[in-house]
């Protein structure tokens, strides 16, 4: 019991004196979740609209795969990263294997799925009154799918979250393509199951607190833009 307080007692004295490794691991882990999850809204969101608005032959089989797809595991995505950017794959060229650039690619593979079904979900929840309505009263298509768009923000931004929340607790798809590369490409979920089977579990403890409190904030954040 004396062990645990003491390493209670050391996880609250690393956050609390700003420890620089573990102030540049949170950086780098808020930087490469921020990153994915931007990139993935910014392709997710005009896509949902599409698949949303448009009718077409097998649309309700494509919503089913990517929802299938929710639950991919990280490490599958790992692996088709490898397979695709390691040298021997179609991509090697790019040489980009190891970097936070491929962290951020694998993690917008994987989060994207999430991010498109539930904006087609959103949209979907919205009465198609609204889009008709602003088609009637003059908007162009794309002004009324806007309309439609505002009408669904708080669940889009909930959308994001979860998005958000997948990228940032991934630790299987870090370890394949990143390498936790110390000063590089280490992350949060990395050091922690680095350092917990190297039996510096203060540490791993620090970091696991210091995780939640980054989702704690941008969960704040949201909720804030969606009150006001």
């Amino acid at each position: 019991m004396d062990e645990l307080f003491e390493g209670i007692a050391k996880a609250f004295e690393l956050i609390v004196t700003f420890d620089p490794e573990v102030m540049e691991i949170t950086a780098r882990t808020l930087a490469i979740a921020l990153s994915s999850c931007l990139i993935a809204t910014a392709l997710c969101l005009p896509l949902g609209s599409l698949i949303h608005f448009r009718n077409f032959h097998g649309k309700r089989i494509l919503i089913n795969i990517i929802q299938t797809f929710y639950s991919i595991p990280t490490v599958v995505v790992g692996l088709l990263m490898f397979l695709f950017f390691s040298r021997i794959g179609p991509l090697g060229i790019l040489r980009i294997m190891y970097t936070p650039t491929i962290m951020v690619v694998g993690q917008v593979v994987l989060i994207s799925p999430i991010i498109l079904g539930l904006v087609i979900a959103a949209l979907s929840g919205v009465d198609k009154a609204v889009f008709e309505t602003a088609s009637s009263l003059g908007a162009s298509r794309v002004q009324a799918t806007f309309q439609v768009i505002k009408e669904a923000r708080y669940a889009i931004l909930s959308a994001i979250t979860m998005g958000f929340g997948r990228a940032i607790s991934e630790v299987g798809l870090a370890l394949m393509v990143g390498g936790n590369i110390k000063g590089f490409t280490r992350v949060l979920t990395t050091t922690i199951s680095l350092e917990t089977s190297k039996g510096d579990w203060p540490l791993s403890f620090a970091l696991g607190v210091i995780l939640i409190i980054l989702a704690l904030i941008v969960n704040i954040v949201l909720n804030r833009l969606q009150q006001k």
